[in-house]
């Protein structure tokens, strides 16, 4: 298994661009996966780079309906018209934060590869896919500026939309979630009732961070309460992105080598 980071707010390669977004690509025994591909095309720029083959992709997986992770699937598409792409049928909703616009390109709906599906899918042995989240414990404070338009009306995201990617390789299992918007402890209380143990690895954003001001007491309750859960699993988490640096490192402190960041241009394992 092999697991790059091909776009992340950071990068660890000079030759690797770095904004605002996340794309993971995965090599498995039987797959060439991307979970996200970014908010434009430098996913398709970083992986030729780094001599990523793009044009082997056979799945992508879209984890939800927001722009920092969709920006990069038309630029995709025209290399690899051929790769599948899998997303929830409600990350093609308006999506918002406040009145400005953040959800998919619509041009995306017109692709011929597009499958929407609706709650979860197992694809085969390797790799599944759940959403179904509803728990609100540690919830991430940013969630309160975003909503989503439904039967022509705006209301607050319940982030069904998302989904979350399991893959099982060599008796390992690996979680990965985009930006985990429903809380990480909320998606991993999901997935303990789903698969009735803790997942080995975890890769994802905790949506944690907080533009232009610092984190309120609150805010710092939250992602101490969550970094100190997260510290009593086995688990090895690897992050970056929506986190953000502050919280990360606060996270640090509390979970020492089980939390790892993450950067473009990096190979995770």
């Amino acid at each position: 298994m092999k697991i790059i980071t091909l776009v992340e707010n950071t990068s660890a390669n000079e030759s690797c661009i770095a904004e605002h977004g996340l794309s993971v690509y995965i090599v498995t025994e039987k797959h060439r996966l991307l979970l996200d591909t970014g908010q434009t095309d430098a996913v398709v720029k970083n992986a030729e780079a780094l001599g990523v083959d793009l044009t082997a992709v056979d799945t992508v997986i879209l984890s939800h309906g927001h722009y920092d992770h969709s920006g990069g699937i038309l630029p995709f598409s025209k290399l690899n018209p051929n790769a599948g792409l899998i997303m929830q049928r409600s990350a093609a909703e308006p999506h918002y934060n406040g009145e400005r616009y953040i959800g998919i390109d619509t041009e995306i709906l017109g692709l011929p590869n597009l499958r929407l599906i609706d709650g979860d899918l197992r694809l085969d042995e390797e790799l599944f896919l759940f959403s179904g989240v509803t728990g609100r414990r540690c919830y991430p404070q940013g969630n309160k500026k975003l909503s989503c338009m439904r039967s022509g009306k705006k209301a607050k995201d319940d982030f069904a939309h998302e989904q979350y990617l399991v893959i099982t390789q060599n008796g390992k299992q690996w979680l990965l979630s985009g930006c985990a918007h429903n809380g990480i402890l909320n998606i991993l209380d999901r997935y303990r009732e789903l698969f009735g143990s803790e997942p080995d690895y975890v890769l994802s954003g905790f949506h944690m961070m907080k533009r232009d001001a610092e984190h309120t007491e609150e805010e710092k309750a939250v992602i101490i309460q969550t970094a100190r859960e997260l510290a009593q699993m086995k688990t090895v988490f690897y992050s970056g992105h929506c986190t953000g640096a502050p919280a990360f490192e606060l996270m640090k402190e509390i979970m020492g080598d089980k939390l790892i960041a993450l950067h473009s241009g990096q190979q995770v394992i």
